[in-house]
């Protein structure tokens, strides 16, 4: 249930020392490496003027790609770097509520998996996304592929380049997809990503007997992304079950809230 992983927040923040000594640190305990990459055209141009690289090449020479690695974002990235990804099997966690959120730009999630990029989702974190809602992140990277104005999309039969995306350019089933199987690709787990004997028994269970619902019983999974995101009546982690009908089972939830606000308030309060 616990894994550890080096991560410096960024290469752009810490020395090159740092970063290779992160790298020969993880290899030799076998832990894997993860840091926030190639995010803006900011940091693009910051690498550029202070390591004479890219992002990409930069943490390349550092020893930061490999099956052991992933990076959070990727937003901004050559053809030529996504291959490299892909030939060594540097994993990816999307995070396209907050690369909307901050403006990054919109990630080439189709050009990674066609180049066998492992991909997964993710959040963030609170400074940059207001929400850790792994559904809603399906249905921002399934939507955002779909309108995606870039390069990528005009190699794509139907593709309309830069003038705007397809409707089929993503589905339901494949934005789901990266954010099961694909997260455990990513994190380098054999034990989750699907049901099967032998795996953790993780999973949710969703009451699509609700007028949110309504009309998609002809396809309830992708009617989970489409229609709306919900919350969850039932979650399951390695067979522990954590919410029962919308509730959480393991905290009492309301000292936790209260605790919680009074914080935030007081960090406002310090600014």
């Amino acid at each position: 249930m616990m894994r550890v992983v080096l991560a410096p927040c960024s290469p752009f923040s810490v020395t090159p020392d740092l970063m290779r000594e992160s790298a020969n640190m993880a290899r030799a305990y076998g832990v894997r490496l993860h840091t926030h990459l190639a995010e803006t055209l900011e940091e693009e141009q910051f690498c550029l003027e202070t390591f004479g690289h890219r992002p990409v090449p930069y943490v390349e020479s550092l020893g930061w790609t490999g099956e052991d690695v992933w990076h959070a974002h990727c937003v901004h990235m050559s053809q030529p770097e996504i291959e490299l990804f892909g030939k060594t099997q540097t994993g990816v966690a999307h995070c396209p509520s907050s690369n909307m959120r901050l403006a990054s730009g919109i990630a080439p999630v189709l050009a990674w998996r066609d180049a066998g990029v492992p991909v997964g989702l993710g959040v963030d974190g609170s400074a940059s996304n207001d929400g850790g809602h792994l559904l809603t992140e399906a249905r921002q990277a399934m939507l955002l592929q779909r309108v995606a104005p870039d390069r990528y999309l005009s190699e794509k039969p139907g593709g309309r380049g830069g003038f705007g995306g397809r409707p089929d350019a993503m589905s339901a089933r494949q934005a789901l997809e990266i954010g099961t199987r694909g997260g455990a690709a990513v994190l380098g787990r054999d034990d989750i990503g699907y049901l099967a004997p032998g795996m953790s028994a993780d999973f949710i269970a969703l009451n699509l007997n609700q007028i949110a619902f309504s009309g998609a019983w002809h396809d309830p999974v992708a009617a989970v992304l489409l229609c709306q995101p919900p919350s969850v009546d039932y979650s399951v982690i390695n067979g522990k079950i954590v919410v029962k009908e919308g509730q959480l089972t393991t905290v009492e939830l309301i000292p936790h809230l209260e605790k919680h606000n009074a914080i935030a308030a007081k960090m406002i309060r310090n600014e």
